[in-house]
């Protein structure tokens, strides 16, 4: 599967023509689009405002887009999102606004990002909320992952934290499966087990329908794969989640008020969670980033092109000796970690970095994350793959 003008469409990101980039999971480059639309936000705010009647229902009608353009991506009612800085401040909503009681647990995957980790951890402190880990890194290619976090859930669980698309290894869990195992868990206090997925790396790159997978919070960022600026994200909560998940952080955005201008209670939707001022020209970024890539193609023939993108990457690893690609089977996102034999990922990275190459390494496990996208050319993943070569025949 190909894409028709695909030069056309790099062409429109700048940082694309003086480095070949693989870093997609840490950080999308910025289209000229996106670029556009924040400028000509803040212009217009600048000479409307930019604190005025007619500024303010102009930007109330941005927040309504963007709203509207993230939910078209998550396949969810508009009044279900929630604007956020990022994937870490949404899961932190999530975490933070349920009524945590001493005893409770929280079950967590062995793949989870150290922002979350970090946050589980000072719940079950404040708390006295036990965090119970489920393995799942050891049977990610040859066993269910699902089942072994199904295995670690018991009557005390109130929350389960996974992530759709795994950081570092690139597998994708059936959230699916994993959604109705927990709701249909029996508990101690008869509540249904939440599920809370860390969603950064899945957005902008599988096609996503939120409603018919029945999921409960689902936090992600913009500036990743949908290649949106950074400081804007989003995330949802289905209704029946809702109804149980109090506001982490409070300000006039999410509550109601009287004739008087006092507060009379919460937003009956996302904005719930919302707080205050924003940067309103990021928002006009996503929307501007979504849209290009609306322009070529539905999300699933994107996803299509990631994935094959990708199995050309992970092939062209194996044939290559003294790499070990982390998954087995062909990747069905656009991650690909890798090892060394040698363990010199560090010194891998800074070698192809001074060559113009941009990967990472990842800590845990420890290896090389390379990301390619629906528009990685053929030509960058050749190079990258003789840039390797090379490096492993000099060590």
């Amino acid at each position: 599967m190909t894409l028709p003008n695909l030069d056309r469409l790099r062409a429109q990101f700048p940082a694309l023509a003086n480095k070949t980039y693989f870093n997609y999971g840490g950080q999308g480059p910025l289209s000229e689009p996106a670029f556009e639309a924040i400028a000509a936000t803040e212009r217009r705010i600048q000479t409307d405002g930019p604190f005025n009647g007619k500024v303010n229902s102009w930007l109330d009608a941005s927040l309504h887009e963007t709203r509207a353009a993230i939910a078209g991506l998550l396949g969810v009612p508009t009044e279900t999102v929630t604007i956020t800085e990022d994937v870490t401040v949404g899961c932190n909503i999530a975490l933070w606004g349920i009524n945590w009681q001493a005893g409770d647990e929280i079950v967590m995957t062995d793949c989870e990002h150290p922002g979350i980790i970090a946050t589980v951890k000072e719940i079950a402190r404040r708390f006295e909320v036990s965090v119970t880990i489920a393995p799942i890194l050891p049977v990610l290619n040859d066993g269910d992952p699902v089942a072994a976090i199904a295995d670690r859930l018991s009557k005390r669980t109130r929350l389960v934290v996974v992530s759709h698309l795994l950081w570092n290894t690139g597998h994708v869990l059936d959230l699916a499966e994993l959604n109705r195992i927990c709701h249909e868990f029996p508990t101690e206090a008869g509540h249904t087990i939440r599920v809370m997925v860390d969603a950064a790396q899945s957005v902008g790159t599988l096609p996503l329908n939120l409603d018919a997978i029945d999921t409960d919070f689902y936090a992600f960022t913009g500036h990743k794969w949908l290649c949106g600026a950074a400081g804007v994200g989003g995330l949802y909560v289905s209704e029946a989640a809702r109804a149980d998940l109090a506001p982490t952080f409070i300000g006039w955005r999410g509550i109601t008020m009287d004739a008087t201008g006092a507060p009379t209670g919460w937003k009956n939707n996302g904005q719930r969670y919302e707080v205050a001022t924003s940067s309103y020209p990021l928002f006009a970024g996503l929307r501007a980033s979504i849209a290009l890539h609306d322009e070529w193609g539905t999300a699933t023939e994107r996803y299509g092109i990631i994935c094959d993108r990708a199995e050309r990457l992970w092939s062209g690893l194996r044939a290559i000796e003294g790499i070990d690609c982390l998954a087995r089977s062909a990747p069905r996102s656009g991650l690909v970690s890798f090892a060394i034999a040698s363990g010199q990922h560090a010194q891998l990275v800074t070698w192809l970095e001074a060559r113009g190459f941009m990967l990472r390494t990842i800590l845990e496990p420890d290896c090389v994350r390379a990301c390619v996208h629906y528009f990685t050319a053929d030509d960058e993943i050749a190079r990258l793959l003789a840039a390797i070569a090379e490096f492993l025949d000099l060590a």
